[in-house]
């Protein structure tokens, strides 16, 4: 039973908390037989978006604007990626678009997808990174600093080239971070699967599938899972550039 007037959402200066009953769906300029929900944005003052959407049977999608990187991770269902080649991602595919390539989204039976969208940052004379795709079930997980009750799927490659990072984090029950995190990079946050407690500065969150978390720069962050089933997440966080290329719009 849901309270008259109250939400899970909490959003503060430099850090977000987003559940799914306060959700409020629209369109996407070009987007046809789907629906979007806005969850992290440059309004709240993040470099990055966020978004959920739902694409209908035989609903598409479309590039986003110039100079923009999108990541792609299926969450329910399967779409067609028409870039280059024409790649097939199923639920627990993702694929990286690297800015200005032109690209389609279409599924002939419906989807959910969640959307990391930012402006690519260059590296001097770094060429851009190329395309990636893949499936989460065939990236080998590695120990988080030693502990194989904390696993981490890392989706693109450690290069210089990207300026952005995403990964699939999996607890063990009872299993938290080794420490409370402070650090220079913002996150995007969808809890996948399981669940338990996220502390985000001083305020403590139980969270659970389907939630959203944004948390800004220098922001304190610690989990814990708890119940008795693995808990998983996706996380989004930027790399590989100078701190002056990351400043905020005051």
């Amino acid at each position: 039973m849901t309270l008259f007037g109250a939400t899970r959402t909490n959003i503060t200066r430099n850090h977000a908390f987003i559940a799914p009953d306060g959700y409020v769906r629209a369109g996407l300029p070009g987007w046809t037989r789907s629906s979007a929900v806005t969850l992290i944005s440059p309004q709240m003052g993040a470099t990055f978006v966020q978004v959920l959407v739902t694409l209908e049977a035989g609903g598409a999608g479309v590039s986003p604007l110039p100079g923009v990187e999108r990541f792609i991770y299926v969450t329910q269902g399967e779409v067609t990626l028409q870039m280059a080649k024409e790649v097939t991602l199923s639920a627990g595919g993702f694929a990286y678009v690297p800015p200005d390539q032109d690209h389609t989204l279409t599924s002939p039976s419906g989807a959910r997808l969640n959307l990391f969208e930012r402006r690519y940052v260059k590296l001097g004379d770094t060429p851009l990174p190329d395309a990636a795709t893949g499936h989460a079930d065939d990236v080998q997980g590695e120990p988080f600093l030693g502990d194989d009750h904390l696993l981490v799927k890392k989706f693109l490659p450690e290069h210089p080239s990207f300026d952005l990072a995403v990964n699939v984090m999996t607890f063990q029950p009872g299993t938290p971070l080794p420490f409370v995190e402070t650090h220079i990079m913002e996150h995007g946050l969808l809890m996948l699967s399981g669940g338990g407690v996220y502390k985000v500065e001083e305020v403590w969150y139980p969270i659970k599938e389907g939630d959203v978390v944004w948390m800004g720069p220098y922001c304190s962050q610690w989990f814990g899972a708890l119940g008795r089933e693995p808990s998983s997440y996706l996380l989004y966080k930027e790399v590989n550039r100078d701190p002056f290329s990351l400043e905020r719009e005051s």
